[in-house]
């Protein structure tokens, strides 16, 4: 299957990786807006050559499209345009309503699959790109009854080789649910980071005092701007309902303690330590699926 991958970098970089070592697809061709990463990309062998735009889709079965946010919602279209009748294309974004309305009535609406896997970290560019990156995570398919059975059977493929566990949500329900899941926990890290900076303008303080603690709860804010804006931006609806909740925590927090009443904040901490259960039960989870697998 000749695949092109628009957006070279942490994301659509290590899906090629993990397409071309399950021999999936037959070829891949990179189409990358900088240059430089581009070539990277070639030399890290993340794609088989760096591809002319028109023929390239012209000519490829699938398409991913793996870059910011506000770039897809814009380039998707065109991009339906070119395709022949029989390709493929998907996209990797994090947030789908604005997408999905972009194409609602495209002519090859139905070659088209609406598609989040839920993987990544906080670095970016080809050089972040890994195998593996995807294995045992969650992938969110949205829209699955307006994308034709032969788009779908192309993306179940790709995400079987990816090693994911797909679902299926409505794009509004999906932006919600990652409001509160991801986008918020983006925030909060950007925001402390950002804190600490603003008081401590002595850097050598921070990293003096910056433990492990510090150091996971802040790892985010190291996570691309470029990509992290037009998220927010298109998400502004249910990310900002979230911060407005999270804000009422902190502030309830605050309250006592100023009034140092250390019954209510060890239970406020009691409360919250039951997400632990939760993760702890995904993590079973996931262990016994690759175990199984």
């Amino acid at each position: 299957m000749k695949t092109t991958v628009i957006g070279l970098g942490l994301i659509g970089g290590s899906i090629a990786l993990d397409l071309k070592k399950a021999g999936l697809a037959s070829e891949v061709i990179g189409l990358e807006q900088n240059a430089a990463h581009a070539a990277r990309a070639v030399e890290l062998g993340l794609v088989d050559r760096i591809g002319e735009k028109e023929e390239a889709l012209a000519t490829s079965d699938l398409i991913i499209l793996a870059i910011p946010v506000n770039a897809l919602g814009k380039l998707l279209p065109s991009v339906l345009d070119k395709v022949h009748k029989d390709a493929v294309v998907m996209d990797a974004g994090s947030t789908k309503s604005l997408i999905c309305r972009a194409i609602a009535h495209h002519p090859k609406r139905s070659q088209f699959v609406a598609a989040h896997p839920i993987a990544g970290t906080e670095n970016s560019g080809p050089e972040a790109a890994f195998e593996g990156l995807f294995r045992n995570k969650t992938n969110i398919i949205c829209e699955r009854d307006k994308s034709s059975a032969q788009a779908l059977d192309v993306v179940s493929q790709v995400f079987d080789a990816l090693g994911m566990n797909t679902i299926f949500m409505e794009p509004e329900e999906h932006d919600k649910h990652v409001a509160y899941v991801s986008h918020l926990s983006h925030v909060s890290s950007f925001l402390l980071g950002q804190t600490v900076l603003d008081i401590e303008r002595d850097e050598k303080n921070i990293f003096a005092l910056a433990g492990s603690g510090f150091a996971s709860t802040v790892r985010l804010a190291k996570s691309s701007p470029d990509m992290w804006a037009p998220i927010f931006e298109q998400n502004a609806e249910y990310l900002s309902q979230a911060l407005l909740e999270y804000i009422m925590h902190l502030q309830k927090f605050q309250y006592y303690l100023m009034k140092r009443d250390a019954k209510e904040l060890h239970r406020i901490m009691a409360d919250a330590n039951r997400i632990r259960e939760i993760l702890n039960g995904i993590e079973h989870k996931q262990t016994k699926q690759q175990i199984a697998k």
